[in-house]
């Protein structure tokens, strides 16, 4: 029987981990999280405050940043929010280092920011780092310089590991999973659904023209991240046939979308993974979307449609299509392709690989480093025996994990 292992997640220091989500970011490690601890492993959530790390999961607080008013006026001040971003997640690593070195097995961080992956080497603790974004100038940079051994990367999807192929790391795909309890079969119904950050990127006012374009009501739904977008171009085409319900419970969201016909994902840029795509067909909801990003690793002809990127009158043609498809299959597809079961299996065999390195690596280097030799007295030297051999923590075997774990390799 295999032991629990004491996970340290690593999110937002900004924005905190609770419903209703800022973001697809924030509602994966929420349900990370409460699998894990499912699983019986012990979980610290470190993350915004006002976090939800559920009932069998601990939290690490947040260091809030106090400076000087000589700090303060020094013209080399930068913007708070990123002085305090900055301050939080190295205050973190320097306890994980410190204070805290012996309290985690293995420290997954999901994080966007730089400081976890470029502090990762001064760990005692393996590090995963998984990314969720395209490449950004600050976490490229960390990614590129990374050389510890101890650390390794995952990706949420194909096309994410291809896009920071050029950083010189391998990144092991773990495509996000979700609970399927969570998003029950719906009835489905005659309107449409679009649901998640509003914002350009996100682009629902494209949903809404494909909507009107197909004859048919839309519902909206999600935090208003952009407001000047919402008010330029949503708020003018709210009436009878285009609602929108407010930044919903992860509950209240699952009712939207299983009452829907079709499910429409419309980004204006290249999705990394589509949570709202899993989520939407795990509710039985077929999903027209935009090919584009790790979307299409998701949809099949069994579960939705995909259509040129930016094209409205492809996406309002699809419709019809799409709402025909039988809704068992679509949920059966979503729930055999972006199960959190999966997901869950691919991490912890991915931490016990680490955790068995690491312990590895240690005896390895305990026993082998030369004796370390400082001068004491008038000329004289004596030397320090090495330390004991360690023989690692108590990790059991583990069988390879599954299909849904892959490597991509860098790129030459």
């Amino acid at each position: 029987m295999t032991r629990a292992l004491r996970i340290a997640l690593i999110a937002s220091s900004q924005f905190p981990v609770r419903q209703p989500f800022a973001g697809g970011l924030e509602a994966h490690v929420w349900h990370l999280a409460r699998a894990l601890a499912d699983h019986g492993h012990h979980v610290s959530l470190y993350a915004a405050p006002g976090s939800d790390a559920g009932p069998d999961c601990s939290t690490l607080s947040v260091n809030e940043l106090s400076l000087s008013q000589a700090a303060k006026s020094d013209v080399s001040m930068p913007a708070a929010t990123f002085m305090a971003e900055h301050h939080a997640y190295l205050a973190l690593m320097l306890q994980l280092g410190g204070i805290d070195a012996e309290r985690f097995d293995v420290v997954h961080n999901h994080s966007l920011h730089y400081l976890p992956v470029a502090m990762a080497s001064t760990l005692s603790t393996p590090v995963l780092t998984t990314v969720h974004t395209p490449p950004t100038p600050w976490l490229e940079s960390a990614i590129q310089a990374t050389a510890a051994p101890g650390t390794r990367f995952a990706a949420v999807s194909e096309h994410t590991a291809a896009a920071w192929a050029h950083s010189g790391q391998q990144f092991t795909v773990v495509p996000n999973g979700i609970d399927a309890q969570r998003w029950p079969m719906g009835p489905g119904g005659d309107g449409l659904v679009w649901f998640g950050r509003i914002t350009r990127e996100k682009a629902p006012h494209l949903a809404v023209e494909a909507a009107q374009i197909a004859g048919r009501a839309i519902t909206l739904a999600g935090p208003i991240s952009n407001p000047r977008y919402f008010a330029e171009q949503i708020e003018p085409r709210l009436g009878p046939d285009v609602r929108y319900a407010g930044h919903l419970t992860q509950h209240e969201l699952a009712r939207l979308a299983g009452s829907a016909a079709v499910a429409l994902v419309t980004p204006a840029w290249d999705e990394p993974y589509g949570l709202v795509v899993a989520e939407a067909m795990c509710c039985g909801t077929p999903v027209v979307a935009f090919d584009r990003g790790g979307i299409p690793e998701l949809v099949s002809e069994q579960s939705g449609r995909l259509v040129a990127p930016d094209n409205v009158h492809a996406l309002a043609e699809a419709i019809p299509v799409a709402a025909q498809l039988s809704r068992r299959d679509v949920r059966e597809h979503a729930v055999r392709r972006c199960s959190s079961a999966a997901m869950v299996d691919a991490y912890l065999s991915l931490y016990r690989q680490m955790i068995s390195a690491s312990s590895e690596d240690t005896d390895d280097r305990l026993l082998h480093t030369p004796p370390r030799i400082r001068p004491s007295g008038a000329g004289r030297q004596h030397q320090r025996p090495p330390a004991p051999p360690c023989h690692g923590l108590d990790v059991a075997d583990r069988a390879p994990g599954p299909s849904v774990l892959r490597s991509r390799q860098p790129s030459p």
